[in-house]
């Protein structure tokens, strides 16, 4: 279906946790989230029956977010349960990777289409510094284990961070000349725990465009614009939701894991579906499309929302 202003809303990033294995610097607070009651997360079940619903409202991707998703009990039933409902459903996983190692066939048996697999950093010490814990080479395992596994069209999500991790975007480049990944370098946004950052953190894209000069500019994916070097088995992706603000196009609404419809990532406004069912959760997933905002306005100020990234979903 489409909203108040004509765009049409087709993809639904569903979070199954706000639960993480890392404690990234960017995404929550360095003790990490206390952890709810089973009660107040929505169950498998619920979920499904979620996704069912957004499916009869036109929705046709959706993405499993967190948190991080794999740490989630009943996980892959979910994803059977969504491949269940039609065909024609694009199905990815948001995932930090350091647990595909152990997953990544069960998740493409279970009907899992695509995964995007985050990777602030290749360097150990860098690594440590961005997720206070964890070991980058878990995550390289992670991205072997899905090509093996038989995933295509990966893609590895590299949040900039001005002063930690700016300096290796030609080492990430580089990885696109020897793996068939997308790399795709993100602005960050000032939101939940890095609303109150000093400005030097937060850098454009721009910055990327000078390693790209010999670059075939190939398509918009998404949000993403998308480049490929000469004699490079994968690709470049850039997402500029400040420097340039892709408001007009965007396709998607998010409920996060306690079961709160939000139909824009900065705003604070949120629609509650728990115990919702049938035609009640239809109608109320469709009051929340039609209530989706015109734009943001992260380019004038920070997000309006008070919930951290891993309580989102990005």
């Amino acid at each position: 279906m489409k909203d108040s202003f004509g765009r049409k809303i087709e993809y639904l990033r569903l979070s199954v946790t706000d639960l993480c294995n890392y404690r990234c610097i960017y995404c929550m607070d360095e003790e990490g989230v206390e952890k709810k009651r089973h009660s107040d997360i929505l169950s498998i079940e619920e979920l499904t029956e979620i996704a069912e619903a957004a499916y009869s409202l036109g929705i046709r991707k959706i993405r499993l977010t967190g948190g991080e998703p794999l740490v989630r009990k009943g996980l892959i039933t979910l994803c059977r349960n969504i491949r269940g409902i039609s065909d024609d459903i694009e199905l990815g996983i948001t995932t930090n990777g350091s647990l595909l190692p152990n997953m990544a066939i069960d998740l493409k048996n279970a009907g899992v289409d695509r995964l995007n697999i985050s990777l602030d950093t290749l360097n150990p010490k860098n690594f440590r510094i961005i997720t206070r814990t964890g070991d980058q080479h878990q995550v390289i395992d992670g991205i072997n284990a899905a090509i093996d596994a038989g995933f295509d069209n990966i893609k590895i999500n590299t949040v900039l961070l001005g002063g930690i991790n700016d300096s290796e975007v030609f080492d990430f480049i580089r990885l696109t000349e020897k793996i068939p990944v997308q790399v795709r370098f993100i602005e960050l946004m000032p939101l939940g725990v890095v609303k109150n950052w000093d400005k030097n953190r937060f850098i454009t894209v721009d910055l990327i465009e000078k390693y790209l000069r010999s670059a075939a500019v190939l398509k918009v994916d998404g949000v993403a614009k998308v480049y490929r070097l000469p004699n490079h088995r994968g690709t470049i992706g850039l997402i500029a939701p400040i420097s340039n603000r892709f408001c007009a196009s965007c396709n998607k609404i998010r409920i996060t894991a306690d079961g709160n419809l939000k139909s824009c990532l900065h705003s604070n406004s949120e629609i509650s579906l728990r115990g919702l069912h049938g035609e009640d959760l239809i109608n109320t997933i469709r009051q929340g499309i039609l209530k989706k905002p015109l734009r943001h306005r992260l380019n004038e100020d920070c997000s309006a929302t008070s919930r951290n990234m891993n309580e989102i979903g990005g």
